[in-house]
């Protein structure tokens, strides 16, 4: 039984380590679970004490949040579970504001969401992408009137760039707005590309980080083989290899880290999937990571994945293989000839911030 639980964020909410993502709620989209099978993986997860739902207005065409809705009547404990949902992708094809993050979308997406869930509120509204055209005055103005109006209780955002995030954050501060607590981003041992701005940014502004796909599209569970440029093996790697979210996956480098994470799993006497899930979940400004899965067995799996430590020499070896490549302005920040530069070659210890974790 789970009984752990951290704060999301600079924020009061209480939330597990792991989050139960709902993407596979549903066999829409040519893959998932059907109904009986997504209630299994429901009350299991929320019976090991676990509280954390994920969910968005789009996946598996809706379906993963009637479902959802469905479950959670039948339980009666809403109230004890957080549940989160998003906004953003067009719901209808041919109407442009379907979709975006202008008020007259956000308006219609959280009154779908809220019906189909049969709930009157959401605990965490996650802005799904950035539309790239939405002045972020209009953005978080529309937010801070839906935790006023009691719909939703705290907001974060998912998929946006840096520049944005700080700047919407920026407004809301000065404006005296609820502020953003928390960030969905994907982050796994073969996706490190939020560490250059997103991890500052959360450690800085108080934001918690709740990782997806920290299994790659499952290239991190072990149980697919490199061969040529392919690979072979079943799965939802198989199923999602081609669309633009999670593309990019199979590269040399990334099998490679796939090898390293499952020889350290041997040596743990751990599987990959909980050595991977191991590693994210411990990064500095991580709060709760998005575990998903299509079997029970893989969500136990995934739940004792916290039950162990990786010792540092096996830590460091991860750390090593995966490492993001060190780019423009970057290596400016935090190569040592540039550091000694700034400090004039002395040592300089800032001043701890307050972590989001």
């Amino acid at each position: 039984m789970i009984s752990e639980y951290v704060l999301l964020g600079r924020s009061g909410l209480r939330v597990s380590r792991f989050c139960l993502g709902t993407m596979t709620f549903g066999t829409d989209w040519g893959w998932g679970s059907a109904e009986d099978t997504s209630r299994q993986i429901f009350n299991r997860f929320l019976d090991s004490g676990c509280n954390f739902i994920d969910t968005a207005d789009g996946y598996t065409n809706g379906t993963s949040e009637t479902l959802i809705g469905k479950f959670l009547k039948d339980r009666g404990d809403r109230d004890r579970v957080v549940v989160a949902t998003k906004f953003g992708f067009g719901r209808e094809q041919g109407n442009p504001n379907s979709g975006g993050n202008g008020r007259k979308n956000i308006y219609s997406a959280l009154e779908t969401s809220l019906r189909r869930m049969q709930t009157d509120y959401i605990d965490l509204y996650w802005l799904h992408n950035w539309d790239t055209f939405t002045p972020a005055e209009e953005l978080m103005s529309t937010l801070n009137d839906l935790v006023r109006s009691g719909k939703v209780r705290y907001i974060g955002f998912s998929n946006c760039p840096g520049w944005y995030l700080g700047r919407a954050d920026t407004i809301a501060e000065l404006r005296g707005y609820d502020r953003i607590i928390a960030l969905q981003l994907e982050y796994s041992l073969v996706k490190r590309d939020i560490e250059r701005e997103h991890v500052p940014a959360a450690l800085e502004l108080g934001m918690g980080i709740t990782p997806w796909s920290p299994l790659a599209s499952g290239l991190l569970t072990g149980r697919y083989q490199s061969g040529k440029g392919d690979f072979t093996g079943e799965g939802r790697l198989h199923a999602v290899k081609e669309h633009p979210a999670f593309g990019g996956v199979l590269t040399e480098r990334n099998w490679k880290i796939a090898s390293e994470v499952v020889k350290v799993a041997k040596e743990l006497g751990r599987s990959p999937a909980q050595v991977a899930l191991n590693w994210v979940t411990n990064r500095p400004a991580v709060s709760s990571t998005i575990i998903g899965a299509t079997k029970v067995q893989q969500l136990e799996d995934n739940l004792a994945s916290l039950d162990f430590t990786i010792p540092a020499e096996l830590l460091k070896r991860l750390d090593e293989i995966s490492a993001p490549e060190m780019t423009y302005p970057y290596y400016f920040f935090y190569k040592k000839e540039f550091r000694d530069m700034v400090s004039g070659n002395t040592t300089i210890r800032p001043t701890r911030r307050t972590e989001a974790a």
